[in-house]
């Protein structure tokens, strides 16, 4: 919306020359973290108080013999978030982006759609007081698979994709500087199977105060500097990239994410008084995964990403197959997170361990612009 304003009036009035700026991806990147992060942080307060008026607040699982313990004695009272996150990261995207774009269509509708799924979610568990008493896992799973496959299809199509027809359904890999692979259609399920892992995989790693937020935000910034590139005639011909005009609007959505995540901290930060719940933590995981898919570094989530790769990888090896196939645990409990809880570290010192981990994680993943 800024940019169109700003674009008219210096179209039309000496004056406002200055607002050329507008057409600058830089710019918008950097004003809309700012203007997400300030908006969070100056309404966070009113909206946590508000949702805690109204009753919804997180009603934590008792894990029976570790529940008791210090780390997770005397803690207030959290209330969801989401709404919040979901309410700052929308109003800056129509602020600062070009939102007639396709990328920007296809990441609002992820976050949109995902964003609804989470809100219906934690709806329940308020509505019933129970954190178990959400959508049915196969429910929830169905309704993701769904949309994800038709986002597939749009995706695929030579006449509704949002890239140039001969990038869409290359498979690129890191550290290889040329497409591996021509998937044709069978992208669609790949792309299916991309996002809703993502999400998921973000939701899983939303346990503990602050631990999801921050990785969320090193991998958004990560993936911002890979659509920049690729917006960028001349960086991407160097750089050996494929050039996609228009990809660079998703540099600055996720410029907008990595603003809300630090203002989000602010509250989010132990002992958090707010968490995402599923509203945040799969609308976040949703718009991700579809960032991804629309930068083509579908592979590299599984490095600047590794936190919530192993996460939701101890979830299935522990509950899907060590449980249910062998009859035996890998982990004291599942998450790993809560596997290190059960082993008597700090809350504090787990997260704090979980980010120094991601930010190594996000350089690694930039390493891979040059290393190729």
């Amino acid at each position: 919306m800024l940019y169109y304003l700003g674009n008219h009036l210096n179209e039309t009035l000496e004056v406002f020359s200055f607002l050329r700026l507008f057409d600058s991806i830089i710019f918008r990147a950097l004003s809309g973290a700012l203007t997400a992060l300030l908006l969070t942080i100056l309404f966070g307060n009113r909206v946590i108080l508000y949702m805690y008026k109204i009753g919804f607040r997180d009603i934590p699982r008792d894990y029976l013999n570790f529940s008791s313990s210090k780390n997770n004695s005397a803690k207030p009272v959290k209330t969801y978030g989401g709404p919040l996150l979901i309410g700052v990261i929308f109003v800056s995207i129509v602020l600062w982006c070009k939102i007639q774009i396709g990328f920007v269509i296809a990441c609002l509708t992820s976050f949109v759609f995902f964003a609804i799924l989470g809100w219906i979610d934690d709806s329940m568990k308020v509505r019933f007081g129970n954190s178990d008493r959400g959508l049915s896992e196969k429910m929830k799973l169905g309704l993701q698979i769904f949309y994800c496959t038709s986002f597939g299809f749009v995706y695929a199509s030579p006449y509704l994709t949002p890239l140039p027809v001969e990038y869409a359904t290359l498979l690129y890999l890191p550290f290889l500087k040329y497409p591996v692979v021509n998937l044709a259609w069978f992208y669609v399920p790949f792309i299916a199977f991309t996002i809703t892992a993502i999400s998921n995989s973000v939701n899983i790693a939303d346990g503990l105060d602050g631990l999801a937020i921050v990785p969320v935000a090193f991998v958004m910034g990560v993936m911002g500097v890979f659509a920049y590139i690729s917006s960028h005639a001349g960086f991407a011909e160097f750089l050996i990239f494929p050039f996609m005009p228009g990809v660079g609007e998703i540099a600055v959505i996720c410029s907008v994410v990595f603003g809300a995540c630090l203002g989000f901290l602010w509250f989010n930060s132990y002992p958090a008084s707010v968490i995402m719940g599923d509203t945040g933590s799969m609308a976040l995981g949703g718009l991700l995964g579809t960032v991804c898919v629309l930068v083509k570094q579908e592979f590299l989530f599984v490095i600047v990403g590794g936190i919530f790769v192993f996460e939701a990888f101890s979830v299935v090896l522990q509950d899907k197959f060590g449980v249910k196939w062998l009859g035996r645990r890998f982990f004291l409990r599942a998450p790993v997170h809560h596997h290190f809880q059960q082993r008597g570290l700090a809350d504090t010192k787990i997260v704090v361990r979980f980010w120094i981990v991601a930010g190594i994680l996000a350089l690694c993943g930039l390493a891979t612009i040059k290393i190729r």
